[in-house]
């Protein structure tokens, strides 16, 4: 198993960035110095994480989700 975290990760299984066994060990995401949890999908070099955008739903009931900005960190929790 790899122990660099992935440049970029989903929690959508119909991603291509998707990937279980990275996701099982437990991913931590810190963006601008501020640790979230809430995190859908990353990209540290680019920059960005999506998160949810409250309780809101799209038309196929999935989570809409908003895009921030800044520098990302992410870190194996085990």
């Amino acid at each position: 198993m790899a122990q660099t975290v992935p440049d970029r990760l989903s929690n959508d299984p119909r991603s291509k960035f998707h990937d279980a066994a990275a996701l099982a060990r437990g991913i931590g995401i810190r963006i601008n110095g501020h640790e979230r949890n809430d995190v859908e999908e990353y990209c540290i070099s680019e920059g960005w994480v999506l998160v949810p955008a409250g309780r809101a739903l799209d038309r196929r009931g999935r989570p809409m989700t908003i895009k921030l900005k800044g520098t990302v960190e992410a870190r194996f929790l085990s």
